[in-house]
């Protein structure tokens, strides 16, 4: 019978948030698979847990996870730690649940600390509906693609961002998105912890004179869906009536569905759109 792959959240900073039951698991299970051993020494270490433990990061994770399912299919049981937080959020844990799940392993996950929902509820922003987008691509052009995919979101953003690269992101940020309101949280749950209501101009000028530091997390507000319509309208404006049905019938519509679609766009009747192509 095979074992168990346990998914154990560990506390983003401040240790008192690990949850007792991630403690039973780290004490019982066979194995522990961390993204840094040197880091999370220091974790089990203070919680006393002595528990044999070995990596699994970025860079191996392929070949180790193979190594880990061998392990669990003779019966031994995993948990899975990240340096901070719940894996498979923004890290190769993700890699290892689906090949646990192919080769038909049980896996289950023991809730706790995120950075990414702790920024969330202290942001001050809608917490109803948000996107978590994690690190922006690095690749130039694949960056901006993600970023113009986030011009019309409606939905709270979170981003991950390293302080070193938290400049260059806000510029690309006031750039596409334009200047938005934003909260950027920093050292979450240590003694520092900040969360910086402003928008992403102010930001961007407090660090002209100030070295960013920690980790942070970047939680943008969505776009308005009145805001949306009413720049879809104007749109609207400025193409003709027949050039609008053009656009719907290239993508496969039927001239009288485009018509229909025309006619809601413009805020019509779909007869007053028949008399505007007659004439």
């Amino acid at each position: 019978m095979s074992g168990t792959l346990y998914l154990c959240a560990t506390p983003i900073g401040n240790l008192e948030d690990i949850t007792l039951r991630v403690l039973r698991i780290l004490k019982e299970v066979d194995l522990i698979a961390a993204e840094d051993t040197r880091n999370s020494i220091k974790l089990l270490n203070h919680f006393e847990i002595r528990t044999p433990m070995t990596s699994y990061h970025e860079y191996n994770k392929i070949e180790k996870a193979y190594s880990l399912i061998e392990k669990l299919q003779s019966g031994q049981n995993v948990a899975l730690i990240t340096d901070a937080g719940t894996p498979g959020i923004s890290d190769p844990g993700e890699e290892l649940v689906r090949m646990c799940y192919e080769a038909g392993i049980e896996v289950t996950s023991l809730p706790g600390p995120a950075a990414c929902v702790t920024a969330l509820t202290l942001s001050g922003l809608p917490t109803r509906r948000f996107a978590f987008e994690a690190f922006l691509p690095m690749e130039k052009k694949e960056r901006r693609e993600v970023l113009e995919e986030l011009v019309k979101e409606t939905r709270t953003i979170i981003l991950y961002e390293a302080p070193h690269k938290l400049t260059r992101t806000l510029k690309d940020l006031r750039d596409v998105l334009g200047n938005r309101r934003i909260t950027l949280c920093r050292e979450l749950t240590k003694k520092h912890e900040t969360a910086f209501r402003t928008t992403i101009e102010e930001l961007l000028a407090y660090y002209e004179d100030q070295k960013p530091l920690g980790e942070c997390v970047l939680v943008i507000e969505g776009r308005s869906r009145q805001e949306l319509r009413e720049e879809e309208e104007a749109s609207w404006e400025t193409i003709s009536v027949e050039e609008h049905m053009e656009l719907y019938e290239k993508e496969g519509m039927s001239r009288k569905d485009a018509m229909k679609q025309v006619a809601k766009d413009r805020g019509v009747s779909k007869r007053e759109i028949y008399q505007m192509l007659l004439s």
